[in-house]
């Protein structure tokens, strides 16, 4: 049974709290937020988190507590929305007058358990509209921001504690400390959480296939290169891989691919080129949901004719393997039914349709947690430490309509960026680099002559599990020497911006 539960409220960022739990060595489980009093009086956990969430505590049909949790006598904390659920029980909730997203400076007042260990000082993620503006009786303000007086609140007596602002996030750079004072000194957890992962999926994945056979979409990306791996560990020859080249792949994709492949020994790869069907299907389109459900539906048709192919010869074909990680599925809104849904994944909708049984051995995964496994299974350092490259390809980097010759200034704009990352050492010290083509013209000068042409942004980006990431501090020199060789060598180009923005609020993908 898990010492500590998450209840998720909708938050994008709630299945990180249970994470970070669990990195403390702590067996924690997220529960959705209907979970009552008595539910949790069977389950008996140490503690209690409440997560964040999109909604006001006061909107019509948000998720509410019920508030016999706050009476059982277990440890509770509550984070931004799950503050705020508290103080409507015992206090007053009102509508911010100023928003606080990002970045800010908590000032501590007073430590009390749950801020021990913190400076007067701290630097801490906010991302929140509502404020607890009446203080509950028997609490105490811990801690205040310049626009938010109850950033952090205690109740010692009833162990009921709350912060408006995420710990969960890397930004928040004493949240780890925030966690160990709750689970330890407040809720007295022992550290009770270690398994051996990989031998554990593949085991799952042995159970799930038996003496069947899967067939799985590759990338050649570090996700689905690692749930191919696992699944080959688990039944060999009977995994068949698919790459299927859309046409908006960067440059030296499929090639870099297959050697890949050939280091891991992969016995059966198909390679299909449907480069064609795809950009027919997205002449005109420019809605980035759009574009990614075309995509998705589109791999499923290719992808189906492809098993209706093998299973002439392999008709023990049963399962579809997917590389889908956890935050695919939430920036999906597939883990909570209150979650704020940001994009669509195709790895994620494919399903939907296709007429084979989905296997997802790292779908509960964050990146970092995906680059330790490859690690693990001893997989190629290339493939390690290659960039996440979304599945629809460059055409969720191409903002507005796609077509081939915006695809290939995209494809050379990208190729000399990660040229120059990996000249310079860089490209291994940032989590993500991408170039992207904005669908508007500007005004330039090119050997003397008026030019109207394309813009490309660069954006780098440092992250540890990509819930949440900063841009990359890159020398002015480099930024430099990259936006000289766009200019000069990609034809279409006359403008270069470097974007700097956080996430949240951006995405690290453009659509």
């Amino acid at each position: 049974m898990p010492q500590i539960i998450v209840i998720n409220y909708g938050s994008q960022v709630a299945h990180l709290i249970n994470r970070r739990v669990r990195e403390l060595g702590v067996f924690s489980e997220l529960v959705p937020y209907g979970i009552t009093a008595e539910d949790i009086k069977k389950i008996k956990p140490k503690g209690i988190i409440l997560s964040g969430g999109p909604a006001s505590v006061y909107e019509k049909n948000s998720p509410q507590i019920d508030k016999g949790i706050l009476e059982i006598g277990i440890p509770i904390l509550g984070i931004c929305y799950g503050l705020q659920l508290i103080g409507k029980a015992y206090g007053k909730v009102i509508p911010g007058m100023i928003k606080e997203y990002g970045r800010k400076e908590l000032l501590v007042k007073g430590n009390g358990k749950l801020l021990r260990g913190l400076g007067k000082k701290e630097q801490i993620w906010m991302s929140h509209g509502d404020l607890v503006e009446k203080l509950p009786e028997d609490f105490k303000i811990l801690a205040k921001t310049d626009s938010c007086p109850i950033a952090a609140m205690e109740n010692g007596k009833r162990k009921i504690y709350g912060i408006q602002f995420h710990a969960e996030v890397a930004h928040t750079v004493k949240g780890m400390q925030i966690f160990k004072n709750f689970i330890f000194n407040v809720c007295r957890a022992k550290k009770d959480w270690n398994i051996n992962l990989a031998a554990m999926l593949i085991k799952e994945i042995k159970k799930t296939v038996g003496k069947k056979a899967v067939i799985m979409g590759t990338s050649g990306g570090v996700d689905s290169t690692v749930a191919a791996a696992l699944m080959h560990e688990a039944i060999k020859e009977r995994l068949h891989c698919v790459f299927i080249d859309h046409g908006m792949l960067r440059k030296y994709e499929a090639e870099d691919v297959r050697k890949s492949f050939e280091k891991i020994k992969f016995k059966n790869l198909y390679f299909v080129d449907a480069s064609s069907v795809f950009f027919s299907r997205l002449k005109d389109v420019s809605d980035p949901e759009e574009k990614r459900k075309i995509i998705g539906h589109t791999f499923i048709e290719v992808f189906e004719k492809k098993v209706e192919e093998l299973e002439e010869k392999i008709p023990n074909i049963k399962f579809l393997g997917q590389g889908t990680i956890y935050p695919d599925r939430v920036e999906s809104a597939q883990t909570s039914k209150e979650a704020s849904k940001i994009k669509s994944h195709h790895n994620v909708t494919l399903p939907e349709k296709m007429k084979l049984m989905v296997i997802e051995p790292l779908k509960d995964l964050y990146k970092d947690e995906v680059r330790k496994l490859a690690n693990e299974l001893k997989l190629p350092k290339d493939i390690i430490g290659r960039h996440p490259f979304p599945g629809p390809g460059l055409a969720i980097r191409i903002v507005g309509d796609i077509t081939q010759e915006r695809v290939e200034i995209l494809r050379e704009a990208d190729n000399i960026f990660m040229e120059e990352l990996n000249k310079s050492g860089y490209y291994d010290k940032v989590w993500q680099a991408l170039a992207a083509l904005f669908p508007i013209k500007a005004v330039g000068v090119k050997g003397d002559a008026r030019t109207y042409e394309y813009i490309i942004s660069l954006r780098a980006v440092t992250s540890i599990d990509a819930m949440t990431a900063d841009w990359a501090k890159l020398p002015y020199s480099l930024l430099e020497k990259i936006s000289s060789r766009i200019l000069n060598e990609v034809k279409g180009v006359n403008r270069v911006v470097y974007d700097i923005s956080q996430k949240p609020p951006a995405t690290i993908e453009y659509e």
